[in-house]
């Protein structure tokens, strides 16, 4: 690899040197984000995190729309409203800071993927610069649709679906802080990493590692790798979530297919 700065050849040091120098700029920069979230406390956990804790909430409502235009009331079920509850004493305290640092982590994910673009660009020829870069900036919209799916629809109906369920009238749900957050962030995080199969998919397809016939050919497997990464990303481990989860995650693998080198 050249230095990108002069035409010398870069040692193992200066490689190390460089990886440290991008190492400590994507951590400044989440950190500026953390702290932004950090105080934005009352819009972040009052209006996004626990919007979908209500029947307010925007997919709710399209659902209600959807079933009175196809005469379906069962698509408009009664109004809910999860009531979350807290039992440690520092739990709400660190419970906030360690949601700023998971959603300063998702919101630096664009300047990571231009830190890796920055530091493997030297290495690579002209035509496979081009490939890359449009592979990481594809892998950057990919990140954030799941996310936003995570957050519109596979939470919320895994929410739904959970919070509300009783084995009898007599047993009430209390939704603990915790297990709110953890799910909420684990869900969102994982579901935007996912999405990246077919950014990896292309990046492998241009540097001449796979092909779309070998997916074809191991597209059952893939099919159950998928559900067996469904529960390893789900942190409630239902079959509900799974299913939630495994049915984009072989979407996206038939679109990895699409994308690929034939």
């Amino acid at each position: 690899m050249n230095d990108v700065n002069s035409n010398r050849e870069m040692t193992f040091w200066d490689h190390l040197e460089a990886l440290r120098h991008m190492l400590f700029r994507v951590v400044a920069v989440i950190a500026v984000l953390m702290i932004a979230v950090f105080f934005s406390k009352d819009f972040i956990f009052g209006s996004v995190i626990f919007s979908p804790s209500s029947s307010d909430f925007c997919l709710y409502r399209w659902l209600c729309n959807l079933g009175e235009s196809l005469n379906m009331p069962e698509f408009c079920p009664d109004t809910f409203k999860i009531e979350i509850i807290n039992i440690n004493l520092a739990a709400q305290f660190f419970t906030h800071m360690s949601t700023s640092f998971w959603l300063g982590l998702i919101l630096a994910f664009p300047y990571f993927l231009y830190e890796m673009w920055r530091f493997v660009c030297p290495a690579l020829y002209k035509k496979e610069k081009r490939y890359i870069r449009i592979a990481f900036g594809f892998g950057c919209i990919l990140f954030f649709t799941g996310v936003l799916l995570g957050y519109f629809v596979i939470f919320p109906l895994t929410l739904k679906f959970l919070g509300t369920y009783q084995v009898t009238e007599t047993v009430v749900n209390q939704i603990s802080l915790n297990s709110y957050i953890s799910t909420f962030t684990s869900l969102i995080l994982m579901m935007g990493i996912v999405f990246e199969i077919p950014m990896v998919a292309l990046v492998l397809s241009k540097l001449g590692v796979i092909r779309r016939p070998f997916l074809r050919k191991y597209r059952k497997y893939a099919v159950i790798c998928s559900l067996i990464l469904s529960a390893v990303i789900t942190p409630s481990g239902d079959a509900f979530t799974m299913l939630m989860v495994a049915l984009p995650l072989v979407l996206l693998y038939e679109f990895s297919i699409l994308v690929v080198k034939k």
